[in-house]
């Protein structure tokens, strides 16, 4: 009767270690697969590579096109169900677009990244960087808010969405990352999207690891 019940024991701790990690991709056009077929987009690419990597886990897609920081905060809320055990978190873009104020993007991911500390979510902070025509001091403001935000939450951080097409780090030739993009020049496709995904999952799965502790 003893070895039954030792039995069910590990058996229930092997199940409850096996069960799936969920987490919730919030973003905006990059993050939702702006101009591409549901398959080629970033969230079911990046399922794809984490299934091949053997994780078990499941993506769900929270990019919503022409959102802003504003945005994500104002729905991160209803994103962090009580199945989400990690988030994602690519948001920015749109803000640099329309040149808003980097105090405000700063305050709203903070309030996202605060969200996520009170519903005990693990996040992935993925950073984006200012052009140079809004001036040095628009550019150091708005660049410093992600690895300082990531600091302060403890959170996982990745410098660029598009570090996987940056090769051995560096910047490359914008002409060279042509072949990687839709023709509005700031859309990755299919194939950008790909490199994309390499650049990201080893984070991701570190972000796995983290929300199984």
């Amino acid at each position: 009767m003893r070895k039954a019940v030792i039995g069910i024991v590990l058996g229930l701790a092997g199940a409850a270690q096996a069960e799936e990690v969920v987490i919730a991709a919030l973003g905006d056009s990059l993050t939702q697969g702006y101009g591409l077929p549901v398959e080629q987009g970033f969230v079911p690419q990046l399922q794809g590579w984490l299934d091949a990597q053997g994780a078990d886990v499941r993506l769900i897609n929270a990019g919503v096109s022409g959102d802003t920081t504003a945005g994500g905060l104002a729905r991160v809320g209803w994103t962090l169900t009580p199945e989400v055990d990690a988030m994602i978190v690519t948001l920015g873009g749109n803000d640099l677009l329309r040149g808003l104020d980097p105090a405000q993007a700063r305050g709203n991911i903070e309030g996202i990244m605060q969200a996520a500390d009170v519903a005990e979510v693990e996040v992935l902070l993925v950073g984006m960087q200012a052009p140079g025509n809004y001036g040095p001091a628009y550019k150091e403001q708005f660049d410093a808010i992600y690895p300082e935000l990531a600091e302060e939450f403890g959170s996982l951080y990745l410098e660029s969405f598009f570090a996987g097409l940056q090769e051995g780090g560096e910047t490359p030739d914008p002409a060279t990352l042509r072949p990687y993009f839709q023709a509005d020049g700031i859309h990755p496709n299919a194939e950008g999207v790909a490199r994309i995904v390499e650049g990201i999952g080893p984070q991701v799965l570190a972000l796995i690891a983290q929300a199984r502790e």
